[in-house]
């Protein structure tokens, strides 16, 4: 069964001189869930953000979820390292970790929920073996490692049967999409079956963040 919507606003695109602030008034706007790009650029090419900003968003005082989705390779060192710093959900590329199973079973023995990634041209076969361990199957809707990139509409498709896939498991797992989410397409997006959105400049590049999560949730129906 499809979950409740959530918007997930990606702290990449916000202002880091004031990021505690930044993330304070997106959840005040009603957004549901803070997405934490990590880059290590050996993975993707791009080099971003590491535990310890994620320990001091919740130093701050953040409490809302943060889902940390690791673009980084090996990644059962930083999936350690982002439990202690407070993250909620971790997910990372199953071509990324050597043994897919195993890193899944880490993330969940630290108390953390754990999903798995795809980029628009991976195959889906991982999730044949592991429905059981994931409660997110995150989609790139662009290649990772840059922000403000146009979404890839052959990836729609993608979503359909993964929901599909969710649905007939019976597992209580988020789908999220992330890449190229704006005003124009998030409505088709969630038709194909999607129920968590990431959105980057669409989010923190607009001038009042409740409007936009108002905007948002109105196409969401």
């Amino acid at each position: 069964m499809k979950q409740p919507n959530w918007i997930a606003p990606s702290i990449l695109s916000a202002n880091f001189a004031k990021l505690g602030e930044e993330v304070d008034s997106a959840l005040a706007a009603g957004a549901d869930i803070v997405h934490f790009d990590v880059m290590d650029n050996h993975y993707v090419p791009n080099l971003t953000i590491g535990p310890l900003v994620c320990e001091a968003l919740r130093n701050h005082g953040v409490s809302a979820p943060i889902d940390v989705h690791l673009m980084v390779k090996p990644v059962d060192r930083l999936i350690e390292d982002f439990a202690k710093a407070g993250a909620t959900y971790i997910t990372f590329h199953p071509e990324a970790s050597e043994h897919v199973d195993r890193s899944l079973t880490l993330i969940r023995s630290l108390g953390c929920k754990a999903g798995l990634v795809f980029n628009p041209a991976t195959p889906l076969h991982y999730l044949d073996y592991v429905m059981d361990k994931l409660d997110m199957v995150l989609l790139m809707s662009v290649n990772p490692g840059f922000p403000g990139q146009a979404f890839i509409p052959s990836v729609i498709p993608k979503i359909q049967e993964v929901r599909t896939q969710i649905d007939v498991s019976g597992y209580p797992i988020r789908l999220q999409v992330d890449g190229g989410v704006k005003l124009d397409n998030i409505h088709s997006i969630a038709e194909a079956g999607a129920d968590t959105f990431v959105m980057g400049s669409a989010f923190f590049k607009t001038p009042n963040y409740h409007d936009t999560v108002t905007q948002f949730r109105s196409l969401l129906g």
